[in-house]
């Protein structure tokens, strides 16, 4: 029996139980639940009555330490929010670009857990272990008006600063403590290996070694996301296990004691370098107990590391149960500890042949992961990788070849670097080979399947279904598995199809779900095209919502992308689109920004800059783009446009105020609408009672999302409902359908 496994598994499901069920004034009767559980034992003859104290305790304990650690810690913060103070505080890491200058992990005197300061772009130029002065205001890290944010408590943030003062810096008593080497040597060697190697290949090795994707161009990354090769550049198990090789082989004659020691070391080390994540310290802390195991005389144990890898991480911080990457990394590992091996026995079958064993290991691994991390992939990502057991056996030979020579090549740097430089070949080779396959890769059809298409989930439960009952009955070996998976194939059609003919209106729209932005996709009998795509969100990603939604509709080429202007919330999504989606033709309401240019230079595609009133066929019906009509303002010389499809008809005005809008309905015959995607995002200066009394549209969309400008204004909800306009919003409704039958629309 594994005793370790079955308390830290206990106390781990404990933990999530608290974070994600369990309501904080239950937690000690949950706690003293447990411990009853627990003296149960003695009802129990031999391993179960142990089992029952291993995991009575475990569960006691878990609910017990989550009710103190929010005692000791969120609940004691709770004063300190909305309030504004004079505080000193030590960076913990290198600043981050912000929109209005930069942010940095630091840890505040008096505070429990780290805080993220938000301050002036001059914290570019410091360093950790330096001490920061400034009065700021506290805000509650947890919600961010009134929206939870789980990133930052998953990573011990429970307090966002904002700096109200000029802030001042100074060395901190151990600026040139140890603590601070492993963070230092990361960014040195992202300095030398953005000195080193050229293009993409730089930010593709400086996320293979150290974490950092930041420099990642974002065509790579979406080939790299729709390939299901992502994992590739998340540190892990995979990348330990590379440094671990490379170590053993420079310690191969060292003895055994001394080799495993400096090994967990390194590890230590690399784990701070390249941020802590969890999926990094899970992989550390396993590979340090296998490493010991032998050394103490204890079988190397893999589940039982595995469990003590979780509950040593929630125990630090038991909001990291909510961290999408400790998640995906243990559903990754129990998949490769789990099934893979049994799916591998079957697939190389009584052969010893070289090729067949490659390809069914690396087939079997891949499968394991996706069994078990597909619902999670769903959740948080919206997509499915079918392509993945093919990528990873095309490529994972040459990320570890990759991250070998380019961790050679980098640590000669520090020492020559003319010889490194002339090195630098070794690791380009791999990666230009990873990129080149991931980019044919994500051209295939069919190579990954999106979450957009509302059938797909229940596809999804329906798979395990047939995988457990073939588990479960077993009589028939391998065949059943076999009609499983055709199965799985064939219902996989229907479900797309399915997912397909919701859109087979005379006309549809849909008000994407971007959060403070706008994106709205047409669509008439085959033909697409998008209107903006844009977020002010950070934790929304625009041209992926567009991108997958088109895909799932059955989009293979947009027809037309319309910008009604140039303004961040509506066009930073741009280039993600154009990463995963090929484009027609491109409308904007002047030239073009130089990035937006140049995106369509790239991509080659037509721009057409909308100066008089231009009407097109569009399926079954007709688009309608008028022109700039204001007089100054990027909101006022903007686009608009008018989708109509028999006797239904839509307007889209963009950011327009209401003294454009009268313009616009003086200068051109617009009819009466059936559905209109409310102005500006539902701005009390946007949708006039002119337009409303003109237009009498019945249904009205919000494209709104978190904001500090009051969107939608009380004011312009108001006069809609005064209209009598059913009102959707996205904030609250999601992605909103709308069908241009000729007929009423019905959302």
């Amino acid at each position: 029996m594994r005793v370790l496994a079955l308390f830290c598994g206990a106390f781990s499901a404990g933990i999530f139980l608290a974070q994600y069920w369990i309501p904080q004034r239950l937690l000690l009767s949950c706690a003293v639940a447990g411990f009853v559980l627990a003296c149960t034992r003695f009802l129990f003859p031999g391993d179960t009555g142990k089992r029952v104290l291993l995991i009575g305790t475990g569960l006691s304990l878990a609910f017990g330490y989550d009710w103190l650690y929010l005692r000791q810690t969120v609940d004691a913060l709770s004063g300190l929010y909305s309030t504004q103070q004079a505080v000193s505080m030590t960076l913990c890491d290198y600043a981050e670009s912000t929109t209005w200058g930069a942010r940095v992990s630091v840890k505040i005197d008096g505070v429990p857990g780290q805080a993220v300061y938000y301050g002036k772009s001059n914290l570019l130029e410091l360093r950790p272990g330096m001490t920061l002065r400034d009065t700021v205001r506290f805000e509650d890290a947890r919600h961010i008006r009134e929206n939870d944010i789980t990133a930052f408590t998953s990573r011990g943030v429970f307090a966002l600063a904002y700096g109200r003062g000029t802030g001042v810096a100074e060395d901190g008593a151990d600026m040139h403590s140890v603590r601070w080497w492993p963070v230092r040597t990361g960014q040195a060697m992202r300095q030398q290996i953005r000195t080193l190697f050229p293009g993409d290949v730089a930010p593709f090795l400086s996320a293979l070694l150290t974490g950092d994707r930041t420099g990642l161009a974002v065509s790579p990354a979406a080939d790299i996301s729709e390939t299901g090769l992502s994992h590739v550049l998340a540190v892990s198990g995979m990348h330990c296990g590379f440094l671990i090789a490379l170590m053993g082989f420079l310690l191969r004659n060292r003895s055994r004691v001394t080799a495993a020691a400096v090994e967990i070391l390194t590890l230590v080390f690399y784990a701070p370098l390249t941020g802590a994540k969890p999926s990094v310290i899970r992989a550390c802390i396993m590979l340090s107990l296998l490493l010991i195991a032998p050394l103490v005389r204890r079988e190397r144990d893999s589940p039982t590391a595995l469990c003590v890898a979780l509950f040593l991480i929630l125990l630090q911080n038991p909001f990291a149960a909510a961290s999408v990457s400790l998640q995906l990394s243990f559903a990754c590992v129990a998949g490769l500890l789990s099934l893979t091996p049994k799916l591998y026995n079957v697939l190389r079958g009584d052969t010893s042949q070289r090729v067949r064993n490659i390809v069914a290991a690396s087939f079997a691994a891949s499968i394991g992961v996706i069994a078990f991390t597909a619902p999670l992939s769903a959740v948080y990502f919206g997509t499915l990788a079918l392509i993945m057991p093919l990528s990873n056996l095309l490529c994972l030979w040459a990320v570890g070849a990759a991250f070998v020579s380019g961790m050679s090549v980098t640590a000669l740097s520090f020492v020559c670097t003319p010889l490194a430089a002339a090195l630098a070949w070794l690791p380009a080779l791999p990666i230009r080979y990873i990129l080149l396959c991931s980019h044919f890769l994500a051209k295939v059809p069919l190579h990954a399947v999106y979450f957009a298409n509302p059938f797909l989930k229940y596809w999804l439960v329906y798979v395990y279904l047939l995988f457990a009952s073939a588990r479960i009955l077993k009589r028939s070996g391998v065949r059943l598995y076999v009609l499983s998976a055709l199965l799985s194939c064939a219902t996989l059609v229907v479900t797309l199809q399915l997912g397909q003919s919701l859109y087979h209106s005379n006309m549809d729209a849909l008000a994407l779900d971007v959060g403070q932005g706008q994106s709205i996709v047409l669509a008439s009998r085959g033909r697409f095209a998008l209107v903006d795509c844009g977020s002010s969100n950070r934790w929304k990603d625009p041209g992926t919502v567009a991108g997958q939604m088109l895909l799932s509709m059955g989009c293979q080429r947009l027809d037309a992308l319309i910008l009604t202007h140039f303004d961040s919330d509506h066009v930073n999504g741009v280039e993600t689109l154009l990463a995963r989606l090929d484009v027609k033709a491109l409308y904007v309401p002047d030239a073009p920004p130089d990035d937006i240019a140049a995106l369509a230079e790239r991509y080659r595609i037509p721009v057409h800059i909308v100066r008089e009133r231009t009407a097109a066929g569009f399926g079954v019906g007709q688009l309608v783009l008028f022109p700039p009509v204001g007089v100054a303002g990027s909101n006022d010389l903007g686009l608009s446009i008018l989708a109509s499809a028999g006797d239904t008809d839509l307007l889209i005005t963009g950011d327009m105020g209401q003294d454009a809008e009268r313009v616009l309905l003086h200068r051109y015959t617009i009819p009466d609408l059936e559905a209109y995607i409310v102005g500006h995002h539902g701005s009390k200066y946007s949708t006039s009672d002119e337009l409303l009394s003109a237009l009498t549209p019945e249904t009205a969309c919000v494209s709104v999302g978190s904001n500090s400008y009051g969107h939608p204004a009380p004011e312009t909800l108001q006069r809609l409902s005064e209209h009598h306009c059913a009102v959707y919003r996205t904030d609250l409704d999601g992605t909103i359908h709308l069908c241009m039958n000729p007929s009423r629309p019905s959302p």
